[in-house]
C-alpha cells in the first residue's frame, strides 16, 4: 500500500495504534481524524455509535469477514486492502476525490476500540453471506 494512494490511511493507522494502547479515543485523536477525513468522520462515528460494524467469524476455519451496515445496504470491508464494496469507494476513493469511505474508517476504529458486533457462523454460511453482500441473495 503506497502512502500517495491512501494519504489518510497512515494517520488512521497511527490513531488506531494509539487508541489500542489507551482503550479510548481522545479529542486530539478526533481532531486528527477530522483533518484527515473531513465530513466522512461523523458518518463513521455514527456507524460506531449505532454498532453497525460487524465482525463475522466462521468456524471451524476462523475466517473473518468485516461488514458495515450502511444507509442503503451492508458493505464488505477488507481492511488490509483497503477495500469497501460501496459506491463511494468505487467512484470517489478510487478516483482520488475522497481519502477513504466512512465504512473503512468505521471498521478500523471499531476494530482498534473492540467496539463491534461479533457474529459467529459455521463455515457453511460463508458462501451465503458473500452472495448476500454481492446482491445475489434472497434480499438482493
Amino acid at each position: 500500500m503506497r502512502e500517495s494512494r491512501w494519504p489518510g490511511l497512515r494517520e488512521l493507522e497511527l490513531v488506531c495504534s494509539e487508541v489500542a494502547e489507551l482503550g479510548h479515543l481522545t479529542f486530539g485523536h478526533l481532531a486528527r481524524l477530522y483533518r484527515a477525513f473531513g465530513p466522512r468522520l461523523p458518518s463513521a462515528l455514527e456507524a460506531l455509535r449505532e454498532l453497525r460494524v460487524k465482525k463475522y467469524i466462521f468456524r471451524p476455519s476462523g475466517r473473518v469477514v468485516w461488514v458495515v451496515v450502511g444507509r442503503e445496504r451492508e458493505y464488505l470491508v477488507l481492511p488490509k486492502a483497503p477495500f469497501c464494496s460501496c459506491d463511494d469507494f468505487y467512484f470517489r476513493v478510487m478516483d482520488g476525490e475522497a481519502v477513504l469511505c466512512y465504512h473503512i474508517i468505521a471498521q478500523r476504529l471499531a476494530e482498534c476500540l473492540n467496539w463491534h458486533d461479533v457474529v459467529e457462523e459455521d463455515d457453511e454460511a460463508y458462501g451465503e453471506l458473500m452472495e448476500e453482500l454481492r446482491g445475489l441473495g434472497p434480499e438482493g
